[in-house]
């Protein structure tokens, strides 16, 4: 399978915090131009792209089965301006402070983007102590600064405003590295099996693009109420932490191996028949895949379960290095398995 990662590394690029998905929403609701029978959008902001299955014959049961990946990312709101011109923020998503240290960042207003720098401030190497370096400061500490006298600050900047980390997404080796994989892999995924899902799927499909899942899953809660499917499946990143200085036990996924299907994470335990019809799908068709159990953590798939009087649900989970960072990595490999498998089971 030969992917075209180009619109990856566009959705990877593209800013959309919860409530603030407008720009991605634009570039997929373009990019699903002729892959699907009918395209809406509702009061959440979910994209919600319908794609009627075949007529079923001998008295068999077409299914509604909803997929679902989040367009947000992680990031920020301004929640206040003080008298100098700096910026405080409101976090919108988890974060590791270790991983926000004197960063570039994107103030995006009504009319306008601002560039500026995320620190938590402090004094540099040069006077500080090897107490005070050995500190982590906590996520309250942090400040944007944009340059900008305090006045000049107030007159283009208001509360509410987006702030995102800055980064570019580029192919490094076999992976593909940028922010915003979580979910913005996954949106990509889906895109592409609706692309490559020529003809009427076996049940009806409607794959939802999310909002607002990195502050609780809302997105996909008010979707799959309005969707009611008999079916789920969410698709979203699991941690990768194959890396030095972690036990093999505590790596989850290792990239490179395969699809992830969820078995478990703190907001769902999948469906087991489902869990069992995919992998056995899976070692059908000669794709590779990894049983995912995560600690930690929730996907839209929690959403969907949950929805009216439950639904059978389980997670595609794409492995994935250095999550919630600006460097977050996927494989080649793991996407085209992920496709792939999800492609073999709606056909």
């Amino acid at each position: 399978m030969n992917l075209n990662l180009d619109p990856l590394l566009i959705l990877s690029n593209l800013n959309g915090v919860p409530g603030r998905e407008d720009a991605v929403r634009e570039y997929v609701q373009s990019e699903l131009s002729g892959l699907v029978d009918e395209v809406r959008v509702d009061a959440m902001g979910n994209l919600i792209a319908f794609k009627a299955g075949r007529e079923p014959q001998d008295g068999a049961i077409r299914e509604r089965v909803m997929l679902s990946a989040h367009m947000d990312e992680i990031g920020f709101l301004v929640r206040f301006i003080d008298d100098r011109g700096f910026l405080r923020v409101q976090a919108l998503g988890g974060f590791d402070p270790r991983n926000l240290f004197a960063r570039n960042v994107t103030v995006q207003t009504r009319s306008e983007t601002l560039p500026g720098i995320l620190t938590p401030g402090g004094r540099p190497i040069h006077i500080s102590s090897a107490e005070d370096r050995s500190k982590v400061p906590e996520l309250k500490a942090f400040f944007v600064d944009l340059g900008l006298e305090a006045e000049e600050v107030k007159q283009r900047v208001r509360v509410g405003d987006m702030v995102t980390l800055d980064q570019q997404a580029r192919r490094m080796g076999q992976l593909i590295v940028g922010k915003a994989m979580d979910d913005r892999a996954s949106v990509f995924m889906q895109l592409e099996v609706l692309r490559q899902l020529t003809g009427p799927p076996r049940h009806d499909v409607y794959a939802v693009f999310s909002t607002q899942e990195e502050v609780g899953l809302r997105g996909a809660v008010t979707a799959a109420y309005s969707v009611e499917p008999t079916l789920g499946i969410g698709l979203d990143v699991t941690l990768a932490v194959d890396t030095p200085g972690v036990e093999a036990d505590e790596a989850v996924t290792r990239l490179g191996e395969g699809i992830g299907i969820k078995v478990y994470d703190s907001s769902m335990i999948s469906t087991r028949h489902l869990v069992d019809e995919f992998a056995d799908l899976a070692e059908r068709e000669g794709i590779r895949y990894q049983l995912d159990v995560l600690a930690l953590g929730g996907t839209d798939g929690a959403a969907i379960q949950r929805s009216r009087a439950g639904v059978p649900t389980l997670t595609l989970s794409l492995p994935t290095r250095y999550i919630h960072s600006v460097t977050e990595a996927v494989h080649l490999d793991d996407l085209e398995a992920g496709v792939a498998l999800l492609l073999a089971y709606l056909r």
